[in-house]
């Protein structure tokens, strides 16, 4: 079984910077792809970031330049860095792991339980 920890969200000003991270832990050979989503209400879930396991990353045009994707691997982590924050990056963020497993079945796809980010003055 693989479980997951997220933390990081709340209520920020506009301009203003907070930080996620994921923790990921239990039964992990090795993890593939690493990424960020987001839902803001009323809409679908998008890709906000993606890390893989050389550590090249992809980004939503909306966050370029603002967000950063980073893994520690050894931790089994990963952490969105976010600055220059904007009110319509309000959004309940999710993150994701790609998971090789050390017992069968060997892929799993694990998703964080979400946590909102707020931006308003």
């Amino acid at each position: 079984q693989v479980k997951v920890a997220e933390y990081g969200g709340g209520l920020v000003q506009p301009g203003g910077s907070l930080r996620l991270s994921c923790e990921f832990y239990g039964t992990i050979l090795s993890i593939n792809d690493m990424a960020w989503y987001r839902q803001a209400p009323g809409k679908e879930r998008d890709l906000v970031a993606v890390i893989n396991s050389g550590d090249s990353t992809n980004y939503a045009d909306s966050v370029k330049g603002r967000f950063t994707i980073s893994r520690d691997s050894a931790k089994n982590t990963v952490y969105l860095q976010m600055n220059n924050l904007k009110p319509e990056d309000t959004a309940v963020y999710y993150c994701y792991a790609d998971i090789v497993r050390t017992i069968l079945p060997r892929d799993q796809e694990v998703w964080g339980q979400g946590t909102l980010v707020t931006v308003s003055s």
